[in-house]
């Protein structure tokens, strides 16, 4: 089994630092990132699987050279046996459709693929676009909300448990052939039955997290020449998208102050009352 995880950095909204050019395009090599939250449930589905049937796990990446670390993050946080960044200026301001192209290609440049497993959507551009168009580009089945999955490798079929349009109160059954793309939702939930599979995620678990602190000894980066790529087809020629407007992002406020304080504290407990009581009965 292979499979690949695509993940992508975000802004960190939390430093309210975000950077845009003057035609409104995400400056990220400027931008503090972090890993988009969602693809964390792609990388601990990808997880369930290689616990159960072994193979390999590929985390895949487009952007600045800086998004090593991003991959690092999802190598030590979750799971991952190697790292691939696919880096290169002519790849800049790339829309949802330039990046699948360029994703597509990536993915078929591995060989032979079982599963890509991919977020809900990003923390940024939140469209939900990338994962069904890179599967659109590879012409594979999709099946999107997944919060259960088990794989059959003598038939070669995904069977995976769906939301029925985001619905948390309906679950549906689907089964699709493999290669195939899969799209994790927030409410996916890796199941792990039996002790040989809790005591071989733990293990992996620690393997990676040991790898991590040396991930450039895994991490593999690609240009379009290497992809064999014709730039007028990705990044900014490559995208179809018109960015109206942008508006800025402000600062998120700083942390505050607070004072611990044990119930047992009688005195401590009673000052809290005091200072408290006013606002419960309506005072300003």
């Amino acid at each position: 089994m292979h499979t690949i995880v695509l993940t992508k950095g975000v802004p960190d909204f939390r430093e309210g630092e975000v950077s845009f050019d003057e035609d409104g395009h995400l400056e990220r090599g400027k931008t503090p990132t972090v890993m988009n939250p969602n693809d964390k449930h792609a990388l601990e589905a990808a997880l369930q699987t290689r616990v159960r049937h072994g193979g390999r796990v590929s985390l895949l990446s487009m952007g600045p050279p800086g998004y090593d670390g991003i991959l690092q993050e999802g190598m030590r946080d979750v799971y991952a046996d190697d790292l691939y960044l696919i880096s290169d200026r002519e790849f800049a301001a790339a829309d949802t459709w330039a990046t699948a192209i360029t994703l597509a290609t990536a993915i078929r440049h591995h060989g032979d693929v079982d599963l890509v497993f991919a977020g809900f959507k990003t923390a940024d551009g939140e469209t939900g676009h990338t994962g069904p168009q890179t599967c659109w580009c590879l012409d594979w089945p999709l099946v999107t909300h997944v919060v259960a999955l088990e794989v059959d490798e003598e038939d070669r079929r995904l069977r995976a448990k769906r939301l029925v349009e985001g619905d948390v109160g309906e679950i549906e059954t689907v089964e699709v052939p493999m290669p195939a793309v899969v799209v994790a939702d927030p409410e996916f939930e890796p199941t792990y039955r039996t002790a040989s599979t809790r005591l071989e995620h733990k293990r992996l678990r620690q393997e990676t997290q040991k790898r991590a602190e040396e991930y450039e000894d895994h991490l593999e980066m690609w240009d379009h020449e290497e992809l064999n790529l014709d730039p007028d087809y990705v990044g900014l020629d490559g995208s179809p998208t018109i960015v109206e407007s942008v508006d800025p992002i402000p600062r998120a406020p700083s942390e505050r102050e607070a004072t611990d304080v044990d119930p047992e504290d009688s005195e401590a407990m009673g000052q809290v009352l005091e200072e408290m009581q006013p606002f419960a009965a309506g005072g300003d």
